[in-house]
């Protein structure tokens, strides 16, 4: 951020340097690099493999609860699930299913051109990863079911 420092003058450093306070991020560099190898061990084949069977169960799982409308079913489509779930308001569903334990995004997931084009005020929306697992997102459909129990 300085260049210098004495008491009679401050320089400061270039652009972007003297925006740069304190220690870099020594220990994010790290863990970039330990994750880094850790999916050269796993492949990104088995990685996207992993998402794809977790989105095919979550699709599975979330279509069979009565009143839940999926939005957005490409053929192609990441490890993510938009959904409605009847009248409940997205923003309570992320309630109850916090309660539960269980953390989506709610809201127009800076998407609100085409949330408008189709009249969807907000959705609730399921991410999943390599770090999800298939009991994972039966826990989901479960607490969805909580879900209808308390709006009922």
């Amino acid at each position: 951020m300085i260049s210098s420092v004495t008491f009679e003058k401050t320089t400061y450093n270039e652009l972007p340097w003297k925006f740069e306070a304190g220690t870099a991020n020594i220990a994010g560099g790290i863990v970039f690099g330990v994750a880094t190898d850790w999916l050269r061990a796993v492949g990104l084949p088995a990685v996207a493999a992993h998402e794809h069977a977790l989105l095919v169960r979550a699709t599975e799982r979330l279509t069979a609860i009565e009143g839940l409308r999926i939005v957005g079913t490409a053929p192609r489509k990441a490890g993510v699930v938009s959904f409605l779930l009847g009248d409940v308001h997205p923003h309570d569903i992320g309630t109850v299913l916090d309660r539960e334990g269980i953390a989506i995004r709610t809201g127009q997931h800076c998407a609100q051109p085409v949330m408008d084009r189709y009249g969807i005020g907000a959705t609730a929306r399921a991410s999943f990863g390599v770090y999800n697992t298939g009991e994972e997102v039966d826990v989901l459909a479960a607490a969805l079911k909580k879900v209808q129990e308390v709006f009922a």
